[in-house]
């Protein structure tokens, strides 16, 4: 204990220093000028609980998956490390594995309403006999979706060339026989002999070397296979889907309501939090995310549009009105405006791997809350300050309305999320940490990176929002660069254990690593 203690306070007194990121992979990289079919766009991205497999989701309805292909686990001795010329900082590397369609387009003839295709959520599930199972939710509909690896099998050594073979198999081209005069059964065969598909005979002399054909396994693919359907359940959208700690049951949650499933049930689902009014007139606000906490499988969290968290106790109730803790920061009656409320809608949030954190992204800030303190966050990110005086023509094309994900690194020493102009930020989260990096999503990641003044001190006597406003009123970043509100970086995901980052740009999916 007192050697853990020790590191601790090390680690309080020397924050991390800033990481140095570098490119490693694209997938689906488009061409300058190239048009991008709107199916295409990447719509969802979640690594695995081991950091070996990511899967993305597209507009079309489609998951893809990816492996990781670089070992870890280098066996030998030293000395053959040091002839492979090895290096242990190599970055991951991932692979194409298989996609599948996972929903399409529907239409509700009893509300007149489509039901689009696109991918909102992907969650991973716990993996059993090397297969792997994972949720995909669309806005209404989730399955349950078994991966597994299977062979090939193919019939070798015909004794007819299947190349030469009708689609029914029967053949129609021509059999030639050996060249020898004599065969075994005594028969002569000199010429070649010619059968239509619906007059084959052997021919008088007999088949020389007649064997049976054999069944070989050759390589293997992966085969998705969908295991179950929850529907029916949600009047409104899906905006969140979270597995539990339990393995067995996951959370749904839609504008007004959570509904608790088990996995091997998809008949049923209970309601556990419901925020629906008598009257549709008194709704005030609505429930933008929900996520369980990492290890008690009683808890769970969920935001709302007026930029507050709830933490509920499944243990208190079967329906959890009421919350157990309530994070919220009160905005300043004196710098309200048109906007505030809009701005201080919940994107996104997420629990830090021991739990004991929660990060949250708003349209304007990420927000670091310790669980266990409910008046102030104990960290506030401005992600692009600089736009808040363009609120207004933000409002105007709808671009107030994204919705940013936000994401903690594995030690939760960091914390990261997008911006517009494919941009995504970095921050250090430590105590002391200065750290505040800005990336562009492409082969030079660190292109953009901008030198972001020092942050106000994290001390819980001065979180308060002190240069919040007036650090930049231009609609260019601090190298004078134009923002393009049309290239957004809404989706992106940390690796759970290493320094790893995967940014969703458009159709394109790029990986980073420090």
């Amino acid at each position: 204990m007192n050697g853990i203690g020790g590191e601790e306070v090390t680690a309080r007194a020397e924050p991390a220093r800033p990481l140095e990121w570098k490119f490693a992979q694209v997938f689906g990289e488009r061409a300058f000028g190239e048009e991008v079919q709107e199916v295409d766009i990447i719509s969802a991205i979640e690594f695995d609980k081991t950091g070996d497999h990511l899967a993305t989701g597209d507009r079309g309805g489609r998951v893809v998956l990816f492996n990781r292909t670089d070992t870890r686990d280098h066996g030998g001795n030293r000395r053959d490390l040091e002839m492979a010329d090895y290096s242990p900082s190599r970055h991951p590397e991932f692979h194409y594995k298989t996609e599948f369609q996972s929903h399409e387009p529907e239409f509700d003839y009893l509300k007149s309403l489509e039901i689009e295709e696109k991918i909102n959520k992907i969650r991973w599930c716990q993996t059993a006999n090397s297969a792997l199972f994972l949720l995909s939710t669309n806005d209404k509909t989730i399955k349950f979706w078994k991966v597994q690896e299977k062979k090939v099998k193919k019939v070798c050594d015909m004794n007819v060339d299947p190349s030469k073979a009708l689609g029914n198999g029967i053949v129609c081209s021509s059999i030639s026989t050996s060249s020898k005069p004599c065969i075994a059964n005594g028969g002569c065969v000199n010429r070649t002999f010619n059968y239509l598909s619906t007059d084959f005979s052997f021919p008088p002399g007999g088949i020389p070397f007649l064997h049976l054909p054999r069944v070989m396994s050759h390589e293997t693919s992966s085969v998705a296979r969908c295991r179950r359907i929850y529907a029916h359940a949600h009047d409104y959208h899906i905006n969140s889907i979270s597995n539990n700690s339990d393995g067995e049951t996951f959370i749904s949650a839609d504008d007004l309501r959570i509904n608790l499933w088990n996995l091997e049930i998809s008949s049923q689902s209970f309601n556990i939090v419901d925020v629906k009014p008598a009257n549709m007139e008194d709704l005030t606000e609505v429930i933008t995310s929900a996520e369980f906490h990492p290890s008690h499988c009683n808890m769970l969290a969920y935001s709302s549009s007026k930029g507050s968290i709830r933490l509920i106790d499944l243990r208190q109730s079967a329906l959890c009105d009421t919350h157990c803790k309530l994070f919220e920061e009160l905005e300043a009656s004196t710098s309200r405006s048109f906007f505030t409320e809009i701005i201080a809608s919940i994107s996104d949030i997420k629990f830090s791997k021991d739990g004991r954190h929660l990060l949250s992204r708003d349209y304007m800030t990420l927000k670091l809350w310790d669980i266990n303190m409910e008046s102030v966050p104990v960290a506030t990110f401005q992600v692009h300050e600089h736009l808040r005086p363009k609120l207004c023509d933000l409002y105007e094309n709808d671009s107030i309305f994204d919705k940013f994900e936000c994401c903690l690194s594995g030690d939760g020493l960091r914390v990261a999320t997008g911006s517009y102009s494919n941009l995504f930020r970095v921050f250090g989260c430590s105590e002391g940490s200065t750290e505040a990096t800005t990336l562009e999503a492409n082969k030079n990641p660190m292109m953009r990176q901008v030198q972001t003044p020092s942050r106000p001190s994290r001390s819980l006597g001065s979180l308060s929002r002190v240069g919040r406003r007036g650090t930049d009123s231009s609609g260019a970043d601090t190298n004078g660069n134009a923002f393009d509100f049309m290239t957004k970086l809404l989706h992106l995901a940390w690796h759970p254990t290493e320094n790893s980052l995967a940014c969703a740009t458009s159709n394109s999916l790029y990986m980073y690593y420090a």
